[in-house]
């Protein structure tokens, strides 16, 4: 019998929806429009946080040993894509017009000015322990400091400008290392190669093996679920009105005086618009497999993780059923629920990361986004795409959303029959 009070209030539910044409425009269209369309846009800076090169301007004076190690391993990163057609003028006036975020000036004579520098240090330093050196070059006066010159963007971002000048100088200091090992191994005569001894520390970078996480979404990884949750919320607007409509036409009376409990009415409501987003999320994970590739854009992959993601789905559905059975609860009118509704899910999406991912934050706005139920479901997406996690690994996410559905439905029970009491 509680079955098939559950099945007809099911069948009510879709019949509300079937008269709002509106809102399932609302609830299927305008997410794909979203996502189609934000991906897009936000591709590009997506790329950029991927490591896109940077192109820079480069100028080399010297054109001899120093400055091609130092064009080498600048070309060999990951981080600089170098531009030699210009001279020092032409360069200064690119950047500080902002067509460049920098230029690099190598000066002539680098590599020569080095060599005398150190060999009339290594001079000095043999014929202070009284060994045989020349005389002549260890009167030599020493060459100027030489200078590179970096040209900024005065735009440009501090911390770019202080890692790049940590990158160059820890260039020049390793080139200056090997040429003095270099000078003191041709003075003393050893043939023991004392450069491969140098490196007593050394940084091992530690990455997941191929499978495991990638540090960041790319544009696809981080849209599709992104506004998967926003879709999945927003029936928030449509839910929280059809309970409103109830109530002034007198529907939920009938279900009081009914001998059908409430919560059988919230449980047909549940499972109706859970349904709308299992289909929700097919819909956009069809447009990020099916539909991206064709705009230049990388393909959603669901391999083996699609099981979790439906889980995910069921969920935040849950989390965002809640909250629109609350609301629908608690307002007296479609002017109250409608706008309240569609504007709360817009903030919970704008903290939640939904719009600028939670690690493009500042620091304060990345502790509010843990608050969110859709930053829960955003982080349990991202688990199972980039670390390739399990039910267990997204446990805690879970329990959260399905905790904020428990909540939310029994704040409106309870307010519910506060508000019925005789």
């Amino acid at each position: 019998m509680l079955l098939y009070k559950l099945w007809r209030s099911f069948v009510k539910e879709i019949l509300l929806l079937k008269r709002d044409i509106g809102g399932i425009v609302i609830i299927f269209v305008m997410p794909l429009l979203l996502i189609v369309t934000i991906t897009l846009i936000q591709d590009s800076t997506f790329k950029n946080l991927e490591g896109s090169k940077i192109p820079i301007i480069f100028i080399d004076n010297d054109k001899s040993e120093v400055s091609k190690n130092i064009k080498q391993e600048l070309e060999t990163s990951k981080t600089f894509q170098l531009l030699t057609n210009y001279n020092e003028k032409s360069a200064q006036d690119a950047v500080f017009s902002g067509d460049y975020q920098m230029a690099i000036v190598i000066p002539e004579n680098l590599t020569k000015d080095l060599n005398s520098n150190i060999d009339s240090k290594v001079q000095t330093i043999v014929s202070s322990f009284g060994l045989e050196g020349d005389s002549a070059k260890v009167q030599k006066a020493a060459p100027k400091a030489k200078e590179i010159h970096l040209y900024f963007d005065p735009a440009t971002n501090a911390g770019f400008k202080n890692s790049v000048m940590n990158s160059v100088n820890k260039m020049v200091f390793e080139i200056e290392n090997k040429k003095i090992y270099k000078a003191f191994q041709d003075q003393l005569g050893t043939e023991e190669n004392l450069e491969e001894n140098k490196n007593l520390i050394s940084f091992k970078e530690i990455t997941p093996k191929k499978g495991a996480m990638e540090v960041m979404p790319n544009s696809v990884q981080h849209n599709v679920p992104a506004w998967t949750l926003f879709a999945i919320f927003f029936i928030v607007v449509p839910l929280s009105i059809n309970l409103v409509k109830e109530k002034s036409q007198g529907t939920s009376v009938r279900a009081r005086i009914s001998p059908t409990p409430y919560f059988v009415h919230i449980l047909g409501k549940t499972f109706t618009y859970l349904i709308i987003c299992i289909i929700q999320f097919l819909l956009m994970v069809a447009v990020g497999i099916y539909l991206f590739p064709y705009m230049d854009l990388p393909a959603f992959d669901v391999s083996g993780k699609m099981f979790q993601l439906l889980v995910v789905t069921l969920f935040s559905g849950l989390a965002a059923i809640g909250f629109g059975v609350l609301l629908g609860t608690i307002a007296d009118t479609q002017e109250q629920s409608a706008p309240f509704g569609a504007t709360s899910v817009v903030v919970l999406a704008a903290i939640g990361g939904i719009w600028v991912p939670v690690f493009l934050m500042p620091e304060f706005m990345q502790t509010v986004a843990k608050f969110s139920p859709m930053n829960w479901g955003l982080n349990a997406y991202y688990d199972i795409i980039l670390r390739n996690s399990g039910i267990a690994g997204i446990a805690k996410e879970l329990a959260f959303l399905f905790a904020f559905y428990i909540a939310m439905v029994s704040i409106s029970i309870f307010y519910e029959r506060k508000q019925n009491a005789v």
